[in-house]
């Protein structure tokens, strides 16, 4: 097949428009990459001052984990003031009792018409500023599944003395090679923490915060009288929020773990839930995101970009592309050339093979960089995960499509893996 007689067709052109499209709205990725693998991580200012914080964690039937996440934040090597606070969410376990044992500040919630992290953390902190004042100057946001390292604290000091009033850190997971499912999310983390946040600290643009592992300053929670932001991504929300309002999200290179799911259903109900709450993200803050833009804020640009569903416009090409090969083949060449089905044909290999290539050289990327951050015991489970990871990403494909007409509503993940700091360190969590 001559390639080249096929001409200016609408479906070349389609095809053309896409792909340029495409390559020019993600190209600034990578030159992040470029930027971390010539300079490395961000270095910031050694704080000046020790603040005082309080962590605040949403605990919905947590007691495998909690008492693991408190002791981990009590034994700070930090010479500041640190306070914890677990809000037993509507528990039917021993959640609040672990908390209490473990040290947290532990207080009982059963609301039941509202429940979910973003209603957890409105109560926690206008609770905690009516009845503690001034008396902190700035809240971490953890999930009860987590565990921080002993320096946590004292690096993402460092940030907030530099004028970040809100930063992120760096997501790593202690369980790895629990399944093909957690490497893959441990890999996006990792790619997320160093090749965006990091990046970005580095060009002097916005991060953005993801779940948890993040910091906020009191007087920001203050002005708004509490936690305004309940979608179903309301950490995602959070960021574009600061984006739109001028806040500029910092990154520290502050490390803490958390535990993925491990078959692909929960991850499948996980992640209904998260590229839904991308959707309402998305149509709320275009307008918003659209106006910083064109103020020449680039910030604005990627929080789009992260927000939008790309995934979408894959899955577009798809059935553009197989319609036009179906009605071609059947028009016996009065609609379309043998030249053009080819071409439809080589689209769609290309479409998805593309999509393949550039999750696993993602992938590469990643694991050579944060190689040291990996913690497993099941040393072959970093190499097959090189190929697991793409089909992994992919899979956000009919995601995306679903999200769009299903009602998705909060459900809890459940967390059993009891780890603390030094076994992670040791060899990873199974």
């Amino acid at each position: 097949m001559n390639f080249l007689r096929v001409g200016l067709t609408p479906i070349v052109i389609f095809n053309g428009i896409l792909f340029l499209f495409f390559t020019l709205a993600y190209f600034y990725q990578f030159i992040y990459i470029l930027r971390v693998w010539r300079h490395g991580s961000v270095q910031l200012p050694k704080a000046k001052k020790k603040h005082s914080y309080a962590f605040v964690i949403a605990a919905h039937n947590e007691e495998p984990v909690i008492g693991n996440l408190v002791r981990s934040i009590l034994t700070q090597e930090y010479d500041g003031l640190i306070d914890c606070f677990v809000i037993a969410d509507a528990c039917t376990d021993d959640t609040a009792q672990k908390a209490k044992e473990a040290g947290a500040i532990t207080w009982e919630r059963n609301d039941l018409a509202r429940k979910g992290k973003s209603w957890v953390l409105d109560y926690a902190f206008d609770r905690i500023l009516n009845e503690y004042g001034d008396r902190y100057e700035a809240f971490f946001v953890m999930d009860a599944d987590n565990i921080i390292a002993p320096n946590y604290v004292d690096i993402m000091n460092d940030a907030f003395d530099a004028g970040y009033l809100v930063c992120t850190s760096y997501r790593n997971s202690k369980n790895f090679d629990s399944s093909w499912i957690s490497s893959a999310y441990t890999t996006w983390f990792l790619r997320e923490a160093k090749f965006l946040n990091n990046a970005r600290m580095m060009l002097g643009t916005s991060c953005a915060i993801s779940g948890s592992g993040w910091m906020v300053s009191a007087a920001i929670i203050r002005g708004m009288h509490g936690w305004r932001f309940h979608t179903l991504t309301e950490d995602i929300q959070f960021s574009t929020f600061c984006c739109a309002h001028g806040i500029r999200i910092g990154y520290a290179p502050a490390e803490f773990f958390d535990e993925q799911p491990v078959d692909f259903k929960a991850s499948w109900i996980q992640r209904m839930r998260w590229t839904k709450g991308f959707y309402q993200v998305f149509f709320s803050y275009n307008r918003n995101l659209l106006h910083g833009i064109r103020s020449g804020q680039f910030a604005s640009y990627d929080m789009l970009m992260t927000v939008a569903p790309g995934m979408i416009l894959t899955l577009v090409s798809a059935f553009v592309n197989a319609t036009y090969l179906i009605i071609g083949s059947l028009s016996h060449g009065f609609i379309a050339t043998n030249a053009e089905l080819a071409m439809c044909i080589g689209s769609l290999v290309m479409t998805f093979g593309s999509v393949y290539i550039v999750f696993f050289l993602l992938a590469i990327i990643t694991t050579i960089s944060e190689r040291k951050h990996i913690h497993c015991t099941k040393k072959w489970r970093i190499f097959t995960n090189l190929f697991t990871f793409p089909i992994f990403m992919m899979s956000y494909i009919p995601i995306t499509v679903v999200a769009l007409f299903k009602k998705v509503e909060w459900v809890p993940t459940k967390h059993d893996i009891a780890v603390n700091f030094e076994d992670v360190m040791s060899e990873g969590a199974k």
